[in-house]
């Protein structure tokens, strides 16, 4: 651990991992911030099984955060830390008992403080889902590329691939998948295609974020070993069966537009994965004050550097909020 990191860390009031028991599964989760009087971020990463850029093994990397909140890192069951082979037993409401025990098990921790929950794509299923069984224990919601309905298999999609010169044969073998023969192979077809023929995932056009810094961080954490920084990618999530199969038939606007707490949607202005035209179609025809958005240019579903500097501002504009 470099000085610089080890500094920000001893500063820290709070910087503990500790093991709570999520869907009762013991899973490690850490908890970091420089006062126990902060607002809490519970960070649901995107995926499922991608816990970037925020991990267990972030431990003293985001001074900016932890200066300003307590950071809650939980690389969700099946991946990074707590690598598990999920198989045929974990279904999305899985996830989202576990993400309601972690609320809970963080409330016993820090009872009076705001809590606000930060969703990545697939996280954004997670925070939206666990406030439908909520009454109370979450304040704001701040989500990066938001899952509505449609994932993947939708003509914005096709149209982006085509217009970005994907070879005919291929869209055949794209346009042939459906939400009943989704398999894990198709999955990295169409994710490669997307990144290779659209904006969709990265937009060059912006400045992206410091992934090699974080990657660095993560190789030389203290709290992390070879098998789970290998777990980032290639992790017990690739065995599931059910996961995928739902969330391509997933729709969440009714849930979305409900929502009945501040809840603020940011959107790379190409993301086509989670689809931004989705969004500010759904959103703008609402008349939920709760709902927020904004469309970050030149960025794609993968947050680049505006993206993560606007992802702080919410979080900071959340925290900050006041009824009336």
């Amino acid at each position: 651990m470099g000085v610089n990191r080890k500094q920000i860390t001893e500063q820290n009031e709070i910087s503990d991992i500790y093991t709570f028991s999520l869907g009762k599964i013991p899973q490690k989760v850490l908890i970091e911030g420089r006062s126990k009087e902060l607002p809490i971020v519970i960070n649901l990463h995107g995926g499922p099984g991608t816990p970037i850029p925020f991990s267990v093994g972030c431990r003293g990397l985001f001074p900016d955060f932890t200066n300003r909140f307590i950071m809650v890192y939980w690389d969700q069951l099946g991946c990074g830390i707590n690598d598990y082979p999920l198989k045929d037993a974990f279904t999305i409401d899985s996830f989202v008992e576990m993400t309601a025990d972690l609320i809970v098990e963080v409330r016993k921790l820090f009872p009076q403080n705001k809590l606000i929950l930060f969703g990545m794509s697939w996280g954004s299923v997670l925070a939206l889902k666990v406030l439908q069984g909520l009454e109370e224990g979450v304040d704001a919601v701040v989500i990066w590329g938001q899952v509505v309905r449609k994932l993947f298999l939708n003509e914005e999609v096709y149209k982006a691939l085509e217009q970005g010169g994907c070879p005919e044969k291929k869209m055949q073998r794209i346009r042939a998948v459906t939400e009943d023969n989704f398999t894990d192979k198709d999955m990295q077809f169409l994710t490669a295609g997307i990144r290779k023929y659209t904006a969709g995932y990265f937009n060059k056009r912006g400045e992206q974020a410091p992934m090699g810094a974080i990657i660095k961080g993560l190789l030389t954490s203290k709290d992390y070993r070879l098998k789970d920084f290998k777990a980032i990618m290639i992790n017990g999530t690739a065995t599931s069966t059910r996961l995928w199969p739902e969330l391509l038939k997933l729709d969440l606007t009714e849930e979305l537009l409900q929502v009945s707490m501040p809840y603020y949607i940011l959107q790379g202005d190409t993301d086509i994965v989670t689809s931004t035209e989705d969004i500010i179609q759904e959103v703008k025809a609402s008349d939920n004050p709760y709902l927020h958005w904004q469309i970050i240019a030149d960025s794609g579903h993968m947050p680049g550097k505006a993206g993560m500097d606007a992802v702080f501002e919410t979080l900071v504009k959340a925290a900050e909020y006041k009824e009336g």
